[in-house]
């Protein structure tokens, strides 16, 4: 390969070590880019190539070279079929239906593109920080909206396998349920096959059920009551359980409760009023810039 350098008589001579190297990194590149056209594809279909690094994103390094060449048969396979069907389709289709086809294929592909673009603006752009008082305005203007349909509770409760000796001191510190009661609570837990001592959380009924089987949609209301304690058993152990509070249904849900729902909700609304002024305001700059117009007829 030649290597031609011109440079005027004012200019220092290029040394022979930095010519050399020029002729080289050109050399090199001319191969690098010969040996890019010259890629020897997998597989054609009419004028479709498949070439090996179409594939290789999903070979996992996981793979054993027999499940690799396996893949990468059932593969070229596959693609192989879809594009004859394709190239069928195309030509048994009817025309009306074929850019039909096209136009929502486009659509599909703007709206891919234009939705991770919205995303990542509001990620970087949109504030996610939702205050006290901002939930607590939400919340007392939209009681009404927070009706529960399914009852509520604060419980604390523990189950016990069936030949635990000790159930009546537990049945008395469970309900006391003072400072030193929950640190004898605490101390035996081990023992316990479940337990929930955070009696300041307000639980679905159904969840309540889900860990203690004796209570059913059935007997819900003889056992889930405000201050009610029970002791209840089946096959697998037994259960204590102190009732702190309950709500029913079509009782407005607590504020904390409703918290996480209320949080999304404000999120929404902030992430939809940020996309519009988005949207309006590269509208504005685009026919500010001559780049959007739109013609109409005198």
């Amino acid at each position: 390969m030649f290597c031609l350098i011109t440079f005027r008589k004012r200019h220092f001579a290029l040394s022979i070590t930095t010519l050399t190297l020029i002729c080289i990194f050109l050399s090199s590149c001319s191969s690098y880019f010969k040996k890019k056209e010259n890629i020897v594809p997998l597989a054609r279909v009419g004028e479709n190539f498949l070439y090996g690094e179409d594939i290789a994103v999903y070979i996992t390094n996981g793979m054993s070279e027999s499940d690799s060449a396996s893949f990468v048969n059932n593969y070229i396979n596959t693609w192989a079929s879809k594009q004859l069907l394709l190239s069928k389709a195309k030509i048994n289709l009817q025309e009306d239906k074929l850019q039909k086809f096209d136009a929502l294929v486009a659509d599909y592909r703007t709206d891919l593109y234009t939705r991770a673009y919205k995303e990542a603006l509001v990620l970087k752009g949109s504030d996610s920080l939702i205050s006290k008082d901002q939930l607590a305005n939400f919340y007392a203007e939209e009681k009404e909206n927070f009706k529960l349909k399914e009852r509520i509770l604060r419980i604390r409760f523990v189950a016990l396998p069936k030949n635990f000796l000790n159930k009546g001191e537990v049945s008395k510190r469970l309900k006391n349920f003072e400072k030193e009661d929950v640190s004898y609570l605490d101390s035996i837990g081990v023992q316990f096959t479940k337990l929930h001592f955070n009696d300041s959380i307000w639980v679905r009924a159904s969840r309540v059920a889900a860990e203690i089987p004796p209570i059913g949609f059935e007997n819900q209301d003889r056992y889930l009551k405000k201050s009610q304690f029970f002791e209840l058993e089946d096959s697998i152990g037994v259960y204590l359980g102190m009732i702190e509070e309950v709500k029913d249904i079509n009782e407005i849900a607590p504020m904390s409760f409703v918290v996480p729902t209320i949080k999304q909700v404000l999120l929404n609304r902030r992430k939809i009023n940020y996309l519009r002024k988005l949207e309006i305001e590269i509208i504005d700059e685009a026919i500010k810039d001559k780049e959007f117009e739109v013609y109409t007829k005198d």
